[in-house]
């Protein structure tokens, strides 16, 4: 199994590599899209071969291009999981995006490290732990320069742990719900 998930790993950031490299976003969520459903239905690791996934059309209205404001009280969470023990995230700085809220930007640290961009909202259509926008340890990342991120919730995902139990997911924190619904990104699989 350990091989299988390196190649469903190296695969997903070819995918967010290809993404960063299209200039058309539509363009390049279609791409998203067939890509993680063709990784589902074929790849040996793929948390669930019988999920249809079902995405939202592309709304250019919830991409983003925001500075990380760093300019926050450290705060860390400590996230215990079924079979990943205590999973611990550091707080490196929020994103304000317009017309949806405010979102922690949090920071894995333990070995490999990297950003994590998870977001619950209240649309009924979406997995009700919440989704990620950007996970770079596994290779989910959008891209952005000089202290700033691209993010774009019509890439939101669901986290393995929606389609399978034996898998483990850090869920979004407080400081990562919203009070609006996110109309964008994977939808609860038909």
């Amino acid at each position: 199994m350990s091989l299988q998930v390196l190649d469903w790993r190296r695969q997903v950031f070819g995918l967010y590599r290809d993404v960063r490299a299209e200039p058309d976003p539509v363009a390049a969520h279609e791409m998203w899209c067939e890509r993680r459903q063709q990784l589902f239905r074929a790849h040996p690791a793929s948390a669930n071969r019988r999920a249809v996934l079902r995405h939202a059309a592309y709304d250019p209205a919830l991409r983003f291009d925001v500075a990380l404001d760093t300019a926050v009280a450290p705060q860390r969470i400590e996230v215990a999981t079924g079979t990943d023990g205590i999973v611990p995230f550091e707080r490196i700085g929020r994103v304000g995006l317009d017309g949806i809220g405010v979102l922690d930007v949090w920071w894995l640290a333990s070995y490999g490290g990297g950003v994590w961009l998870p977001l619950r909202d209240p649309n009924p259509d979406t997995y009700g732990g919440g989704r990620y926008v950007l996970d770079t340890v596994k290779g989910a990342d959008l891209g952005g320069r000089d202290g700033r991120l691209v993010v774009d919730l019509n890439f939101a995902y669901n986290p393995s742990c929606a389609y399978d139990e034996a898998w483990a997911c850090p869920l979004a924190p407080p400081g990562n719900v919203l009070e609006v619904e996110v109309t964008g990104g994977e939808l609860l699989p038909g």
